[in-house]
């Protein structure tokens, strides 16, 4: 059966081991991202993991990429079945430290780009009761002033895709939001040489401390995330709409 998603954020970490994943259950995978040579080796992995790929380099924050997104992807592939809005780098600056700028980027980059090609894929996704997945992340209920834009957008995301969840009760779209944990991604491990480099530690030692702190077993993995969209994504699941979808191997201790 033909089914065609997006994935946004596809040329690297989360947004690329979903593409790849997605592309075991999908006959096509529209990538998205701003940087053409990374995208065009997850264009590559899709491939031979079996789906027809299209990359479309776009920076997402510029309020017409939303719409040329969902037009490329119609006109090659007629139709769109799934959503996974996954791009967005949030400033990590504290709360005091944080400029309007670095604000601004972050709503556009994560929140409105969502809501944006979430909207200008809704008539296609309503024709084939498709379904969006939305990433958001723990820190969206675990707000700290040393990571104050990433809780706060992150927040401000699970309430959005309560909203389109809402509409898509009547219009046939299913909508969830993903809520990563601590997953090893490139940025990840940049951060934690800082942190080994600064307290004279190797880099196993800091990736250790920091997953003791955190009350994990072990950090995540961009295909833990990407399993769990596959999931979600699957047409079993489909009555699973509204969710906050938490996988963070147990880090977020309340109920």
């Amino acid at each position: 059966m033909e089914r065609v998603a997006i994935i946004t954020g596809a040329s690297r970490g989360i947004g690329r081991a979903t593409a790849v994943r997605l592309a075991r259950d999908f006959s096509a995978v529209a990538l998205v991202a701003r940087t053409p040579d990374a995208l065009a080796e997850t264009a590559e992995r899709v491939q031979a993991a079996g789906a027809t790929p299209l990359p479309l380099v776009h920076d997402l924050r510029q309020p017409d990429a939303a719409g040329a997104v969902v037009a490329a992807t119609l006109q090659r592939f007629g139709r769109i079945d799934a959503v996974a809005c996954i791009a967005g780098a949030v400033s990590p600056a504290d709360l005091f430290a944080l400029t309007d700028e670095q604000w601004n980027d972050g709503m556009a980059l994560k929140f409105h780009s969502a809501r944006r090609l979430t909207i200008a894929a809704w008539d296609a996704l309503k024709a084939t009761h498709g379904s969006v997945a939305i990433m958001s992340g723990t820190t969206a209920s675990t707000p700290k002033a040393s990571l104050a834009a990433v809780g706060t957008i992150n927040a401000a995301i699970l309430a959005l895709a309560k909203a389109f969840a809402d509409r898509g009760i009547k219009d046939g779209v299913q909508v969830n939001t993903i809520l990563p944990g601590s997953v090893m991604t490139d940025r990840r491990l940049t951060m934690l040489h800082g942190y080994a480099d600064t307290n004279g530690l190797s880099i196993d030692a800091a990736i250790d401390r920091f997953a003791t702190e955190a009350g994990i077993a072990r950090f995540g993995q961009p295909e833990d995330i990407a399993n769990a969209i596959a999931f979600l994504f699957a047409a079993e699941s489909h009555w699973i709409t509204g969710t906050a979808f938490r996988v963070d191997g147990g880090e977020t201790k309340e109920l």
